[in-house]
């Protein structure tokens, strides 16, 4: 392809992604494909002479598009808000045009340098004091992955350089609640503490990890010989985006030596606004913490931000330095290459920068004051009406609710069965796209808010829906 039909073709696709946008409310939000039915649309085998793309956009009409759940819906209500705001859309494009490494600052020294000024930026904005540095991660399940990483080297003293875990006389213990998200056990596991060291602490009726009992656990593991290493609390879980007391658990951390790594995935972007700052009291005491802006704040898929405060250690654990990647530069800059896991590092950056510029701190905050506001409207409807419950505290955009019709009182059966089916008639309407979560047992339904598009009226129709197929599946 020569830069004349790029740029018809880039003409072309940019148009069509627009139409897209401007017509996204009227397609179903969840996709209605059959599976295996968009690959029975491709060849098996591939194209032996090149075949150019004169009929790209024909094609994600015909065949990508049908088998796409649309996340930037407006009636979008499903697991968590992952928008793809317009202008990180074209940081991607730029970025992928320019197709820079940023493994070390010397490969593009821009995609390093503007990772530095936007982190700042974003650490400013969400409160953090000056002893935080960022780095942008894929996502939450690798910072995590990482923090343990350094929460064992830690412990162990730099076990790794010795004969890590397997020379190591006691066996380290990972604490973290019981409503935890799965990249936790799974980080744990990958990190080698292996599952039996894993603790999954209780958690209260708001569904926050329990201190005091945390206390207990560490106590018991010690009595016993083990090695408490890490905890992990926190800020928003997924399921109902409850609030682990990050202070409580700090101190506990800090008497026994524990690394804190505070999850704030969903919840970190509300940190934006000061108000909402008191979910997390306690994370400056933390070692590390991590957020998606992908989530709620407007960068596409993927970015995560990973704060620590002993960025010295990070790079102590992460970093090689083959004599292939060894620089002039290398005392006066970061490599972001030993910040975290892979080598190759994209320039991710730019679509946090992008966003930035395009909304201001006041843009964004506007943004999450709405969509906060919306689910304490949710809320209130649903304290209000006749058999619903809300099995949730609402303290961010989520509302976990499930509906409890008198016939079926005391039959959790019948109630799942009864719930499920509500779900399905509304997202088989086509109109919002809602998810259920069991937890503590109980089957609920989750309205996750937080759509770029997503306004008041949305939120009124997905209520109005949830309500006339509960009538309906009686």
């Amino acid at each position: 392809m020569d830069v004349d039909q790029f740029r018809m073709l880039g003409h072309e696709l940019v148009e069509w992604i627009a139409a897209y946008r401007e017509r996204l409310e009227e397609l179903p939000v969840m996709s209605r494909v059959e599976p295996g039915e968009v690959a029975a649309q491709l060849p098996a085998e591939p194209p032996q002479q090149g075949e150019g793309l004169g009929d790209i956009v024909a094609d994600l009409e015909r065949v990508v598009l049908p088998g796409i759940t649309h996340w930037n819906h407006p009636g979008w209500f499903a697991y968590f808000p992952s928008n793809s705001d317009l202008a990180s859309v074209l940081a991607d494009l730029v970025a992928s045009g320019l197709g820079p490494q940023g493994m070390s600052w010397q490969t593009s020294p821009a995609a390093t340098e503007v990772e530095d000024v936007v982190m700042e930026w974003l650490r400013q904005m969400i409160g953090l004091p000056e002893s935080f540095t960022g780095v942008i991660h894929d996502s939450a399940s690798t910072a995590t992955f990482t923090a343990l990483l350094c929460a064992r080297e830690r412990t162990t003293g730099f076990g790794q350089n010795r004969g890590g875990l397997q020379a190591e006389e006691a066996p380290l213990v990972v604490y973290a609640s019981d409503q935890a998200h799965s990249s936790i056990p799974k980080a744990a596991l990958l990190a080698g503490f292996g599952a039996e060291h894993l603790r999954l602490v209780p958690t209260d009726d708001e569904h926050a990890l329990r201190a005091d009992l945390l206390e207990k656990a560490v106590a018991e593991d010690r009595a016993a010989g083990h090695r408490p290493c890490a905890v992990v609390a926190a800020t928003g879980t997924t399921a109902t985006t409850a609030l682990d007391p990050v202070g409580r658990v700090a101190d506990v951390a800090e008497r026994h030596g524990l690394w804190l790594h505070v999850d704030a995935a969903l919840a970190g972007t509300a940190m934006i606004c000061p108000e909402f700052r008191w979910m997390w009291e306690g994370a400056e005491r933390a070692d590390s913490i991590v957020f998606n802006p992908h989530k709620w704040m407007g960068p596409g898929f993927d970015l995560s931000a990973y704060y620590v405060r002993d960025p010295e250690h990070l790079v102590r654990v992460m970093s090689t330095d083959p004599s292939y990647l060894r620089t002039a530069q290398d005392g006066l800059v970061r490599n972001l290459r030993d910040w975290g896991i892979p080598l190759g590092r994209r320039f991710r950056a730019l679509k946090l920068w992008f966003v930035i510029r395009e909304h201001g701190v006041q843009g964004l905050q506007a943004r999450i004051r709405r969509d906060v506001a919306n689910a304490q409207w949710l809320e209130e409807q649903v304290d209000a009406a006749g058999e619903w419950e809300r099995l949730a505290p609402v303290p961010l955009q989520t509302v976990c609710l499930r509906h409890a019709p008198g016939a079926l009182a005391g039959d959790e059966t019948a109630l799942d069965a009864h719930n499920l089916a509500v779900v399905d008639a509304v997202n088989r309407s086509g109109q919002s796209y809602l998810t259920s979560a069991v937890v503590k047992g109980v089957r609920m339904i989750r309205v996750s808010i937080g759509a770029e598009r997503t306004e008041r009226r949305h939120v009124e129709a997905v209520w109005q829906a949830l309500c006339e197929a509960a009538a309906a599946a009686r």
